[in-house]
């Protein structure tokens, strides 16, 4: 019988046929989403195994279990926008967290390791450097977060989706932002997109819903109806405010039959595929307008890290494909006005469409899987 090291030598053989790959980060949707379709793309195209690592308060840690994904978490915090006593702790959980994922990466031997940006993604990185294991920065906005910045110049390669991006970066392609296939089809064909039909608006603002968006639209709802014939308002409010925005609605006097507020819409292919405009912040958001072919109006989350969101709104604007309203001077008035000029002219919101189609980029899912292969040699 083969003692212990002779099957442990054939087991690592074994072991080093498959592809291995562990992809950081999370916290929010926009760095949970991206990670996981990249996760699933490796494993169900490639056969690979994947191992996802996070923190104990982000998404992901319903998200992964749920897709089928191992979860690991480490001790990681925030630096932006927070308090000399969180960055202070954050300072100190810094070298745990690197030195969990050395444990971690020494165990799962992965050939790449991907940082999809968040909490977790930075000790990840900075492990798989030390251990010189190749690794791929995701970056979806137009200036990278401050986890990216840091190591942008250290990584073996970096996917972005702006082009203003690609220079903080080794290595850098752009190759977009992995988006749902079924956002995709919701784009409308060209014919359809000129008939003349009474106009829906969406107002999204992510899983926690806009404040600004759910104080504001109430005051203003009945007069658009008014305004636009046949206008009908889906509002995605967020779990926390969601009572007090329907009532808000409701108060306010607007048709009830013309309005819909919940706290999560689940079925957002078919929700980008009915509406005519969309309200909405500038995250991760954008890549999905762009997917979906929509004319939007963008107001960024002004606290939002390194300022990124108004940066990404600037770039869809520049490129003709929304337009935006600063978070300072969003009022009932400034945004009646905005929602009113676009929903009046369907030939504007045409061309909208037509070069958000232009920005989006339905292979970046396919590019990116092929950025990690390479990588795996």
């Amino acid at each position: 019988m083969p003692g212990k090291a002779a099957k442990d030598r054939v087991a690592n053989r074994v072991r080093d046929k498959a592809l291995r790959v562990m992809i950081a980060g999370g916290g929010t949707g926009g760095h949970v989403m991206p990670a996981l379709a990249i996760g699933r793309a490796l494993r169900d195209r490639y056969e690979a195994e994947v191992c996802l690592v996070g923190t104990a308060r982000g998404l992901e840690t319903r998200l992964a279990p749920e897709a089928g994904f191992r979860l690991e978490l480490v001790r990681s915090g925030q630096w932006k926008n927070v308090s000399l006593m969180t960055r202070l702790r954050t300072m100190m959980d810094l070298p745990l967290g690197v030195l969990r994922c050395v444990a971690l990466l020494r165990e799962f031997q992965p050939q790449v390791v991907v940082g999809v940006g968040g909490y977790a993604s930075g000790p990840a990185m900075i492990a798989a450097l030390l251990l010189r294991i190749p690794t791929l920065a995701y970056e979806p906005n137009a200036v990278p977060g401050l986890t990216n910045r840091w190591l942008g110049r250290h990584v073996n390669a970096a996917a972005v989706n702006f082009a203003q991006t690609a220079p903080y970066f080794r290595g850098a392609e752009v190759t977009g932002v992995p988006v749902r296939p079924e956002i995709f089809a919701a784009a409308p064909r060209a014919e359809a997109v000129a008939e003349h039909h009474a106009p829906r608006l969406l107002v999204t603002a992510g899983s926690n819903g806009a404040l600004i968006f759910n104080q504001t639209m109430p005051l203003i709802a009945k007069q658009l109806m008014e305004e636009v014939p046949g206008l009908t308002i889906v509002h995605q409010a967020g779990a926390r405010q969601l009572e007090s925005t329907r009532a808000a609605y409701a108060a306010s006097g607007a048709d009830a039959a013309r309005w819909v507020v919940e706290a999560f819409l689940t079925d957002m292919p078919q929700q980008y595929a009915a509406a005519d405009l969309v309200l909405a912040r500038a995250g991760s958001t954008v890549a999905e307008l762009c997917a979906a072919a929509k004319p939007s109006l963008l107001a960024p989350l002004a606290t939002a890290a390194d300022d990124h969101q108004r940066r990404n709104a600037e770039a869809m604007v520049a490129a003709g494909a929304a337009e935006m309203l600063l978070q300072k001077d969003v009022t009932a008035e400034t945004l009646r006005e905005a929602l009113l000029g676009l929903l009046r002219d369907e030939p504007r919101r045409r061309a909208m469409a037509e070069r958000a189609r232009a920005l989006a980029k339905p292979g970046a899912l396919d590019r990116i899987a092929e950025m990690v292969l390479r990588l795996a040699g």
